[in-house]
């Protein structure tokens, strides 16, 4: 039913719906990163694959979207990216980047965050002064690094039929091994990474949740094999404390 207030601001039959699918895009391309395709934003979404194309031009003919270089994918636009800025301008809480910043300072290992929106290892904010040698192989190997083996962990049905690549002679091949791991890591609440996707690197990592606890990303810990473990303590409690900072700015 078209209430009066609709009518004046002329909304009315599928309006409303159609701007909530629109948001619900925008959202999904912010959480997805650069180059999201047509076909993961509408998954994302929860939207038709022929009303999110539709949807996707006049969000990009409107400034709100463009398509990355290659126009494979799409990205925020310029009048997307000035509400964010606006937002920012007027909110005084802290943002992830400022949480994660100060968490740094209080460590001299490399620190980094990592999204699991849309089923997607991606990492959203690297220390710049820890370079993570070897990045795309993360994402493309997720049983071979801590962040992956918390994603897996945390979405059981991405390790049925994983792909077991051996990256180095510490890789977890067997996928057995790996599910007891997995299952570990539930139990623990940490995931431990020893040179198993590249020599001389060790990482931990823990699980950043949303408001709902549901597990959207992770906090991750890195450096030499010989200085990072799960047997130090304070490396683990200094985690699970920046992960509890960080709940609900991922």
């Amino acid at each position: 039913m078209t209430t009066q207030a609709d009518a004046e601001v002329g909304f009315g039959g599928q309006q409303p719906k159609a701007v909530r699918k629109a948001l619900g895009m925008l959202e999904a391309v912010a959480h997805l990163g650069p180059g999201a395709t047509a076909k993961e934003i509408a998954h994302f979404a929860g939207v038709a694959p022929t009303t999110a194309y539709r949807m996707l031009n006049l969000l990009v003919a409107e400034g709100f979207l463009v398509r990355v270089p290659d126009l494979s994918g799409f990205a925020l636009g310029r009048r997307t990216v000035e509400l964010s800025r606006a937002a920012v301008e007027t909110d005084t809480s802290p943002t992830l980047h400022e949480t994660v910043e100060d968490l740094r300072s209080h460590t001299r290992f490399g620190l980094h965050v990592a999204s699991f929106a849309g089923g997607r290892l991606r990492f959203v904010d690297q220390d710049p002064d820890h370079e993570i040698v070897g990045i795309a192989l993360l994402a493309k190997n997720l049983h071979s690094n801590a962040l992956g083996k918390i994603m897996l962990a945390h979405n059981t049905e991405m390790s049925v039929g994983l792909e077991l690549r051996k990256l180095t002679d510490n890789t977890v091949c067997d996928s057995e091994t790996l599910e007891a791991e997995l299952s570990r890591i539930r139990l623990v609440g940490h995931a431990f990474e020893n040179q198993e996707c590249r020599m001389g690197r060790s990482a931990l990592a823990v699980p950043i949740r949303n408001h709902g606890a549901e597990v959207v990303g992770g906090l991750c810990l890195q450096g030499s094999p010989l200085r990072v473990s799960p047997a130090e303590y304070e490396q683990l409690a200094f985690l699970h404390d920046g992960s509890r900072r960080l709940t609900g700015l991922l």
